[in-house]
């Protein structure tokens, strides 16, 4: 690989990397809030496993510091000469077993919950381009409704250092959306390499594998504007295919699913009268 693309792909994937999607201040320093059931889950299992490796960490260090302290040589201490202990292998064998199998019970509920895509109330495709995602609204109120979406960063920000605001490289011309509290599941495919549907705040991180289908859901419970991207390192735009999905009201989202089906067929009517003119000719 040349220099200048090996340069080019780094500073894509660095690009990715620094565009995390932000919500609030406290993002910086821990996972998104979330704004569904399954990413509520994953919040609390990150929070406990953190508490528990904190207090396996102090118990650990504060045990071989106490000890370095306490039986130094300059005190006098001369080791002790011992072999097995059964009694010791038996604890140190059965309580990280308890706390793996403590961790993994709470842990295997959230997956299985997160696999369990039936009975949706919309279904959409999202299919992976390099660098854009694509949308089919495929069952519910929205069935019908297809388009891209594309980043709507000015290039200017991108390519000349102008101002940048706070959803840099994390906005789109054409967002996903879908109505509050409805089950959405997301179908993830991909036209030419792999790609990754991302979205933290809904605990959704699916692959989108050209000539697979694989499927993910979310059910968002509060109202807003969601942000995610591309997670697999795709080719030299990666950094620059992000997701952004407009959670609305039932109301909303009927209105605007009537308005994207009023310019669809408005969009269709030229091609339309042009078959027809053809039939007649």
């Amino acid at each position: 690989m040349r220099p200048t693309i090996r340069a080019s792909v780094a500073l894509s994937a660095l690009a990715g990397v620094l565009a995390v999607p932000a919500v609030s201040a406290e993002d910086r320093y821990n996972l998104q809030q979330p704004v569904t059931h399954i990413a509520a889950e994953i919040y609390s299992m990150h929070t406990l496993m953190l508490f528990i490796c904190l207090v396996i960490f102090i118990g650990v260090f504060g045990t071989m510091f106490w000890a370095v302290f306490k039986h130094r040589k300059s005190k006098g201490a001369v080791a002790a000469h011992f072999h097995e202990n059964t009694t010791v292998e038996i604890v140190w064998t059965i309580i990280p077993v308890l706390i793996l199998l403590g961790m993994a019970w709470p842990a295997t509920k959230t997956v299985i919950a997160m696999k369990d895509t039936t009975n949706p109330d919309i279904t959409i495709k999202a299919t992976g381009y390099q660098w854009q995602w694509g949308y089919d609204y495929l069952k519910g109120e929205g069935e019908g409704i297809r388009f891209q979406s594309v980043l709507s960063t000015p290039r200017a920000q991108i390519d000349r250092g102008e101002y940048k605001g706070r959803n840099y490289l994390l906005e789109v011309d054409k967002p996903l959306v879908v109505p509050v509290g409805k089950k959405v599941r997301i179908l993830t495919t991909a036209n030419d390499v792999i790609h990754a549907w991302w979205v933290p705040a809904f605990g959704v991180k699916q692959d989108a594998i050209p000539g697979f289908i694989r499927d993910t859901w979310f059910r968002a419970e509060k109202e807003g504007v969601y942000r995610g991207n591309c997670a697999e390192l795709c080719g030299k735009e990666h950094g620059f295919m992000p997701i952004e999905v407009h959670v609305l009201s039932q109301e909303a989202y009927t209105a605007w699913v009537a308005e994207q089906k009023k310019q669809m067929t408005q969009a269709q009517e030229p091609a339309n009268a042009a078959a027809s003119a053809a039939t007649a000719g």
